[in-house]
């Protein structure tokens, strides 16, 4: 899970608000289908300008460069939407992570996460190629990679804290253990690699966090004599 940050909003009045949401929107499409054509390196604001219909003083005024728009791209996908609005802030992750129940809990992030990844699996791809040869793409998959360990350390904060992680595993271990299974290479490797389906892998990992972190459930004598 990533946390994301909150995107600034124009204060131009209502009618400049929804011009300016549209050639934000309109940019961001554009630049989604040139980086996935052509990659990173081969796309120009010249190109996006062109393909999104929107000139590019303005693309530079709404985004001030090429990472701006990539950056853009990578909240709106693991948001699933362009509001202002952290991950960690939105109703159903705070309500997911107050619920008491920890198998319930585990569920729900591993539905977020199959979301996430769905959504983001092509623009994380972009941003790793990036990265390998632009210092400052690889400060954005830095701090992209910080902030969801951030977001994933609540997972583990929130279990250790209503006493539900498994004997001796320590708050810290757990959080090593969720970064590498919610991981964006695990998902590729299952899902793009060996071809699993996104609901088997929400399944899978729904499973193995709750194996991971969780006590082993209690052998009843009715269970021990099936």
């Amino acid at each position: 899970m990533a946390t994301g940050v909150k995107r600034r909003r124009s204060h131009d009045g209502k009618g400049g608000q929804a011009r300016t949401r549209l050639a934000r929107a309109a940019v961001v499409r554009a630049a989604r289908a040139l980086f996935l054509e052509r990659g990173y390196a081969g796309t120009t604001i010249e190109a996006i300008s062109g393909l999104s219909g929107i000139p590019p003083a303005t693309v530079y005024r709404l985004f001030s460069s090429k990472l701006g728009i990539l950056k853009e791209l990578l909240d709106i996908s693991i948001a699933g939407d362009d509001e202002a609005v952290t991950l960690e802030d939105r109703p159903y992750v705070r309500a997911l992570l107050a619920d008491r129940d920890p198998r319930k809990q585990l569920s729900g992030f591993a539905g977020i996460t199959r979301g996430i990844m769905s959504r983001t699996e092509p623009v994380h791809r972009i941003l790793v190629s990036a990265a390998g040869s632009d210092p400052d793409a690889a400060a954005l998959l830095a701090e992209q990679t910080r902030q969801r360990q951030q977001g994933q350390a609540q997972i583990a904060r929130s279990l250790a804290r209503a006493g539900a992680l498994r004997p001796k595993l320590r708050e810290r271990d757990a959080v090593d253990i969720i970064h590498a299974l919610m991981s964006p290479e695990v998902y590729r490797l299952l899902v793009c690699d060996r071809g699993w389906s996104p609901e088997r892998y929400e399944q899978w990992l729904k499973d193995i966090l709750i194996d991971q972190l969780l006590p082993p459930p209690a052998i009843t004598p009715d269970r021990f004599h099936q």
